[in-house]
C-alpha cells in the first residue's frame, strides 16, 4: 500500500472520530465514558443513620449529564436511588430534604421531600436558577442564591415598527466587567444575590441588592442574619477580588461589613454554637501566587486570627467540629488531598493519610465523617471514617462493574531534579501489561492552571491513552500549586519561562529508564497546558507530533478578549505600557522555528481562552507550511465536556488519532 493511501486512511480516521469504538473486554475503551458515574456531596442526616449523595451519570440520548439523589445507610446497607436531583441538604430535625431539579416553569427550581412519607413539593417557580440552598435553623426558611434581572438597560428610541414587521432582538449593552465563575461570560442583565423562600411554601424574598455578586449564604445561630462573602467592586477581575464576609439582617435588610483588609476574604462558615465564624482568606500584595489561611472571627467581626499560619498549602474545603473545637479542612500537598484539622489555637494535625484525594468531607455530631475518595486506581466513591479510626471505608461502588475485568495501567510516581536541583513531582502511566524490555510512545500532558496540581486522583482519559499502548508522564513544574508558595510563586513575571526546562527534565528521566521508543515522544495541553505546548514546539523540535488545546498564543490580544482578566498577574506592566514584554512571552512570536506537525483543539464558545487565539496560531503554522489542523469543539466553553459527555470522547480520540497519524515505525516511515 503506498503512503499516499496510508495518509488519506488515516485523516479519514479523524473525520470520523467514533469509528472502531469496539475494543478487546479487557481494556479501558473510550466508549466506557459514556457509563461513568460520579458520586459528590454527601450529607449525613442528623441522626446519624443514613447518608443522601449526588450521583451523575450520562443520558445517552440527550447527550447531557443527569443527576440524581442516593440514600445509603451508615452502615453501608441498602445503597438506593431517592430522587431525581442534585445538591440536597437535610432540615435541621432531619424530616425534610430539600434539593435541586428541573422544574416548572422552567429551569432548575427548589424541591422539598418528606422523608417519612416520600411526597414530593416543588417549592420554587423561578425564571432564573436557584444555587446554594440552606435550611435556617428552625427549619422555617431556605435560603439560596439566584441572578436577579435588575440590570440597567440602556435604550435608544426606535422609528415605529410597521405593523406585522418581524426586527432583529434588542443589542446586549455591556458597560462594565463582570465575570461568571461558570465561564459562560458577561452577564450584563443582574447579579447574583441572596434569597429566602418559606420552607412551607409561599413567594422568594430578596434579600441583598446591589451591583456586586453574592456568596453562598449562611444562616445565624438565632435566624435573624444571614452570612455571606461578596464582591466590593463588580469591576475588579475574579482573580484580584476584594471581597470581604459581610452580615445581612433579615428584618431591615441592613449590610454590616464583618471585614475590610486588602484581599479577599470568602467562604465563609458559622459555628454550630452561633459565636464564630471560620472563613479563608489572604493579604493581597504582588505575588501572582497565593496560599490562603484559615481564620476565625466572633459572629460580629472582631477578634479576627489566623488558625494556619504555618500551612503553606492552598486550602480547599473547611467545616467546623460539631463541638466547636476547631475546623476541618483540607489542602493540596504535593499530589494528595487529606483532611486535616485545626484546634481554635492554631495547632494543626493531620487526620487521613494516603495517596489519594479526599473531597467534599462532611463532619456529623457522631464523630462520622463522610467523603468521596479517588486514588490511582480509584475513580471516586463514597467513603466513611471517624477521627479515632481514620481509615476511609467504602461505601459506594459506582464503577466496579465497569472496570471488572478491565486491565488498568500502574501509575508509577517519581521525583526528578531540574535545571537548577529544584525537585520536582510527576506520575507516570503505563500500559497494561507493560514489559520494561520494551519500547512504548510517550505522551508528555500538561496541566492547565498554570496554578493547579496533578494529583494522585483516578484520571480516564490517562488510562484510555495507556490502554492503547502509550505510556503517559504528567508532572507539576514549578508555578504548580501543592507545593507551597515560594514554588507556585517561581513562574512570576516569567511565565512561560523555566516551567518548560521542568517538563523537559522530566522527559528526560523517563528517557533514561529505557523503555521509551525516542523517535515516538509526543506532548498536549489543555488552558496553561496549551500555553506551554504552543511554547514547547517553538523552542524544541524533539517531539513527533503535538495536540495544542484552547490555549493562549498571543498575550497581546488576549487581553481584550478573555472573560477573566486574570493575566496581567504574570506581567509587570499592562500590554499598552510595555507591549514587548507581551509578545516576547506569546508562542505566536516563535511559531518561525516549529516543524512539529501540531493539532489545534478549542471549544467553539471558549471565552477563557478565545476561539480566535487558536485561529491565529493555525493561521500561521498554515502560512509556513507545517502540518497541522483546527478541531472546533461545538457547543462547549472552556471546560471540553462538561457541557456535552460526547464531546470528552471526541477530544480524546481526535488527540490520539494525530499522535497515530503521525508515529513512526522502526523504518523511520510513517503508519
Amino acid at each position: 500500500m503506498s503512503r499516499q493511501i496510508i495518509i488519506v486512511c488515516m485523516l479519514a480516521t479523524l473525520a470520523t472520530p467514533f469509528v472502531g469504538l469496539a475494543q478487546q473486554s479487557d481494556q479501558l475503551t473510550v466508549d466506557l465514558f459514556l457509563d461513568w458515574e460520579y458520586v459528590s456531596n454527601p450529607k449525613v442526616s442528623p441522626d446519624g443513620k443514613q447518608i443522601v449523595y449526588t450521583r451523575r451519570m450520562t443520558d445517552k440520548i440527550s447527550d447531557k449529564y443527569t443527576n440524581e439523589i442516593w440514600i445509603v445507610n451508615a452502615d453501608g446497607h441498602r445503597n438506593r436511588f431517592l430522587v431525581k436531583g442534585s445538591s440536597p441538604e437535610w432540615s435541621p430535625d432531619g424530616i425534610r430534604l430539600a434539593y435541586i431539579a428541573k422544574g416548572e416553569p422552567k429551569g432548575s427550581q427548589i424541591f422539598v421531600r418528606w422523608m417519612d412519607s416520600g411526597e414530593i413539593t416543588q417549592l420554587t417557580h423561578l425564571e432564573n436558577s436557584p444555587s446554594n440552598i440552606q435550611w435556617s435553623p428552625d427549619a422555617k426558611k431556605i435560603a439560596f442564591n439566584m441572578y436577579d434581572n435588575g440590570g440597567k438597560s440602556w435604550k435608544v428610541k426606535m422609528p415605529r415598527k410597521p405593523k406585522g414587521a418581524k426586527w432583529v432582538e434588542e443589542p446586549r449593552v455591556i458597560n462594565r466587567l463582570r465575570y461568571r465563575r461558570d465561564g459562560r461570560g458577561y452577564n450584563p442583565d443582574g447579579f447574583r444575590h441572596i434569597y429566602t423562600i418559606p420552607s412551607s411554601g409561599g413567594s422568594p424574598r430578596q434579600i441583598t441588592f446591589g451591583d456586586y455578586n453574592d456568596g453562598a449564604p449562611q444562616w445565624t445561630l438565632d435566624g435573624q442574619s444571614i452570612i455571606f462573602s461578596g464582591l466590593r467592586d463588580p469591576e475588579w477581575d475574579w482573580a484580584w477580588r476584594e471581597s470581604e464576609i459581610y452580615s445581612v439582617s433579615l428584618k431591615d435588610g441592613v449590610v454590616h461589613a464583618l471585614t475590610d483588609r486588602k484581599g479577599p476574604d470568602s467562604n465563609p462558615r458559622v459555628s454550630p454554637n452561633g459565636k464564630m465564624i471560620a472563613y479563608s482568606g489572604y493579604d493581597r500584595g504582588n505575588d501572582t501566587y497565593n496560599v490562603s489561611q484559615l481564620y476565625v472571627m466572633d459572629i460580629d467581626g472582631g477578634n479576627k486570627r489566623s488558625l494556619t499560619a504555618e500551612v503553606d498549602r492552598r486550602l480547599r474545603t473547611t467545616t467546623w467540629a460539631p463541638d466547636n473545637s476547631g475546623v476541618y479542612f483540607t489542602n493540596e500537598d504535593r499530589g494528595t488531598l487529606n483532611l486535616h484539622f485545626t484546634s481554635l489555637k492554631g495547632k494543626v494535625k493531620q487526620i487521613t493519610k494516603g495517596d489519594h484525594s479526599i473531597s467534599g468531607p462532611f463532619v456529623h455530631k457522631s464523630g462520622l465523617i463522610t467523603a468521596v475518595l479517588s486514588a490511582a486506581h480509584e475513580p471516586g466513591d463514597l467513603v466513611k471514617f471517624t477521627i479515632k479510626n481514620p481509615a476511609p471505608q467504602k461505601l459506594t461502588f459506582v464503577n466496579d462493574d465497569l472496570l471488572e475485568g478491565r486491565k488498568l495501567g500502574a501509575v508509577e510516581e517519581i521525583w526528578y531534579s531540574s535545571f537548577d536541583n529544584r525537585k520536582i513531582q510527576g506520575w507516570i502511566v503505563k500500559p497494561p501489561d507493560f514489559n520494561p524490555q520494551g519500547k512504548y510512545p510517550l505522551i508528555l500532558y500538561i496541566h492547565g492552571g498554570p496554578h493547579a496540581m496533578y494529583s494522585w486522583r483516578f484520571n480516564f482519559e490517562f488510562q484510555n491513552h495507556a490502554s492503547k499502548g502509550y505510556v503517559v508522564l504528567y508532572t507539576n513544574p514549578r508555578g504548580s500549586s501543592g507545593y507551597g508558595k515560594k514554588f507556585g510563586n517561581a513562574i512570576k513575571n516569567n511565565y512561560p519561562g523555566r516551567d518548560y526546562d521542568d517538563l523537559m527534565a522530566g522527559v528526560d528521566e523517563v528517557l533514561k529508564r529505557g523503555y521509551i521508543d525516542k523517535q515516538n515522544l509526543f506532548v498536549c495541553g489543555g488552558s496553561g497546558g496549551g500555553v506551554l505546548t504552543s511554547w514547547i514546539v517553538g523552542h524544541t523540535e524533539r517531539f513527533t507530533a503535538a495536540v495544542v488545546m484552547k490555549p493562549v498564543t498571543n498575550w497581546f490580544s488576549f487581553v481584550g478578549t478573555t472573560d477573566g482578566s486574570s493575566w496581567y498577574r504574570n506581567f509587570k506592566k499592562l500590554p499598552w505600557e510595555d507591549p514587548e514584554e507581551h509578545l516576547r512571552r506569546s508562542s505566536l512570536m516563535y511559531v518561525g522555528n516549529v516543524t512539529t506537525p501540531t493539532l489545534l483543539l478549542t471549544g467553539e464558545k471558549d471565552l477563557r481562552t478565545p476561539m480566535e487565539q487558536t485561529e491565529q496560531y493555525y493561521q500561521a503554522l498554515r502560512l509556513r507550511k507545517i502540518e497541522t489542523a483546527m478541531v472546533r469543539i461545538q457547543d462547549e466553553y472552556h471546560g471540553i465536556g462538561r457541557t456535552h459527555p460526547t464531546n470528552k470522547i471526541r477530544q480524546i480520540l481526535y488527540l490520539r488519532e494525530w499522535f497515530e497519524k503521525y508515529k513512526k515505525t522502526d523504518d523511520l516511515t510513517q503508519k
